[in-house]
């Protein structure tokens, strides 16, 4: 198996999110790869800037960040050539990563709205590098900047960041501090192309918590009433663990319980019920060890949420 390191960098509407295109937020204008194989050496690489077709016109944020040459995009080829082409070059055996969990997403977006989704079937297991840095060299919740971890590993560098190609091959050349085992490990799932049916669903084990993503429903009540979307087994042991707080509602569809493993005590569970591209609705479910303190953080959560529904009760 290869390793597709992909870095993207992309435009958005000029004139405000009110004139958004909402089928296509984000528009591609540069493709960068390095193509790794088992060893992380470099064995081949891609790179294209694309012609832009639905914002014409370069955001002003997206010239101050990008290193692009703008009459470069005006002769380039267009999203499907550079895209098709791309997925050709990937190959079938290869397993993307990424600097941070958005390049895929904006990819399969882009996609789907040339009619070209079919060539990325997913949902789609990849590498999150600027996650798997946190768990390995600092405390699994910061997300440090790509010229950061380039800088704190001694990795030679010309100060040319925000260009598709140099940002893959500097985050190919973080890859190479990783042992192999630990990075098979740490494997991230892309969930724009949803699960849709139970058989489709995913489950995954990691060191320290577990994740479950949904078939779909057709509201958010119906998968807060779904049995294996609410149920709470231990990740540890596979064994149910008794709800201490039943799930309760926090902000954003993000939903909250407390459990107790007999044998592994205190569990957290956090739901985040998200909104397929068709409409349908899914859910996210981790499952995670916790302290006697993080369990006091959660009660405190859900009598916050209680005295801020009955104030607003009694304010009508």
């Amino acid at each position: 198996m290869n390793y597709v390191v992909l870095d993207l960098e992309w435009n958005q509407c000029p004139s405000g999110k009110e004139n958004m295109n909402q089928e296509i937020p984000f528009e591609i204008i540069e493709i960068g790869a390095v193509k790794l194989n088992s060893k992380m050496e470099i064995i081949d690489k891609f790179s294209a800037v694309i012609k832009p077709q639905v914002y014409k016109d370069i955001h002003f944020r997206t010239m101050e960040i990008i290193h692009i040459d703008i009459r470069k995009l005006e002769k380039a080829q267009t999203f499907s050539c550079i895209a098709a082409a791309f997925i050709k070059w990937c190959g079938a055996e290869s397993c993307f990563c990424t600097w941070g969990p958005s390049d895929l997403t904006v990819l399969q977006n882009n996609l789907k709205y040339y009619k070209m989704d079919h060539l990325l079937v997913g949902p789609l297991i990849y590498y999150d590098i600027q996650k798997i840095f946190s768990i390995l060299y600092e405390d699994r919740k910061t997300r440090r900047t790509l010229e950061f971890v380039v800088d704190y590993l001694g990795i030679e560098n010309t100060g040319m960041f925000h260009q598709a190609y140099n940002d893959a091959y500097y985050t190919a050349r973080i890859m190479k501090h990783f042992n192999q085992e630990e990075l098979g490990k740490h494997y991230s799932i892309d969930y724009y192309k949803n699960p849709k049916s139970r058989k489709d669903e995913i489950y995954i084990k990691y060191e320290t918590y577990s994740k479950f993503i949904s078939k779909e429903f057709s509201s958010k009540e119906r998968a807060m009433k779904d049995r294996k979307v609410i149920s709470t087994r231990c990740y540890l042991c596979n064994v149910p663990a008794k709800k201490k707080y039943y799930w309760f509602a926090g902000n954003n569809s993000t939903y909250y319980c407390l459990a107790a493993c007999e044998q592994h005590g205190l569990l957290k569970g956090k739901i985040k019920i998200k909104k397929s591209e068709d409409g349908e609705f899914f859910a996210v479910k981790i499952i995670k060890q916790i302290s006697h303190e993080e369990a006091r953080n959660i009660r405190l959560k859900k009598d916050t949420g209680r005295l801020k529904r009955k104030s607003k009760r009694v304010s009508y």
